[in-house]
């Protein structure tokens, strides 16, 4: 799982008085700055009209995106068609597989959605492949969107925002398997530093079963100062470290409220600054002589134990 200690700036009693937040953490947080984007522009972005003497051109903005224009893996390619959440411009089939009923149904999806398909030699999609075993199927797309934080910490009709931020996660396997797990407990989003961790790469697409077309991935610049807007928004965060003293299955009545969970890096655990902007820090029991999980399994553990509360 993640780092070494138990404390944070605030340890709520057991059962977690949730009515009590210490200074900054009424709502009313600054809205997130808009961030620039280190992506190469597309041919013709950065060109302008023709305007008069005195006028200015309108200012252009790009929208910020997380890469993933190519997808590999069979499961990863269904689901970015199956999402339509942006534009596919081909589907690269190994002509091997003809007549698998995975591959064939991939097939019909992108014919009804009038996706070009292209038929190749194995070694030929292999080579372009940048995950290992692509299992014959290979999608070039759009980039994804960058979801906006915003938008997520606004607590809907009768529903408490529900948010996961990692910190420093930079293998693109446990990403993924995050990513997926956070699909299958209804997170609202995904927060992921813009630096010093991975983004959506063919193998985090892939690792979470295209599990990215589905789950909102906001990336911030900072994120101590990320998580200090979501308190100041009202949003409990809670960090997991592996010797904490409180356990998971200690948050009671705080896992039902408005809340981020943070998932520090493998081996490094939680950052000093992001540890400092914890509510309150938990570990997950173990029982074994392992001292703790990976940080895929830890998310998975953690984002359903809280979705059993707001379920129960």
């Amino acid at each position: 799982m993640v780092g070494r200690a138990d404390h944070c700036r605030r340890r709520p009693g057991r059962g977690v008085d949730v009515s009590k937040r210490g200074p900054g953490q009424g709502r009313g947080g600054r809205a997130a700055a808009g961030r620039k984007s280190n992506k190469p522009q597309s041919r013709g972005a950065g060109r302008t009209g023709r305007t008069r003497q005195g006028d200015s051109p309108a200012p252009k903005t790009k929208p910020k995106t997380l890469g993933g224009e190519q997808i590999e893996g069979r499961q990863a390619v269904r689901e970015l068609l199956l999402a339509q959440r942006r534009k596919v411009h081909e589907v690269w089939i190994s002509g091997e597989l003809e007549g698998s009923d995975a591959v064939d149904d991939i097939v019909a999806i992108a014919e009804a959605n009038r996706v070009p398909v292209i038929k190749v030699a194995r070694k030929k999609l292999e080579q372009a492949a940048r995950s290992e075993a692509p299992q014959g199927v290979l999608a070039i797309a759009a980039a994804l969107p960058e979801a906006d934080l915003a938008r997520y910490l606004r607590r809907g009709k009768g529903k408490a925002p529900f948010v996961v931020a990692v910190d420093g996660v930079t293998d693109p396997g446990n990403l993924g398997a995050i990513i997926r797990s956070c699909d299958g407990a209804g997170v609202d989003v995904v927060v992921v530093p813009r630096h010093r961790a991975v983004h959506v790469t063919p193998t985090v697409a892939k690792a979470s079963a295209g599990a990215v077309e589905h789950v909102p991935i906001a990336v911030v610049s900072g994120l101590p100062a990320a998580l200090q807007r979501m308190r100041d928004a009202g949003i409990w965060v809670v960090g997991l470290d592996d010797a904490a003293d409180r356990t998971l299955f200690e948050l009671g009545d705080l896992a039902v409220e408005p809340v981020c969970v943070v998932l520090g890096a493998e081996g490094a655990g939680l950052s000093r600054l992001v540890r400092e902007r914890c509510d309150v820090i938990v570990s997950i029991p173990m029982l074994g002589r392992v001292s703790s999980l990976n940080v895929s399994a830890a998310a998975a553990l953690t984002t359903y134990e809280i979705r059993r509360h707001r379920t129960s």
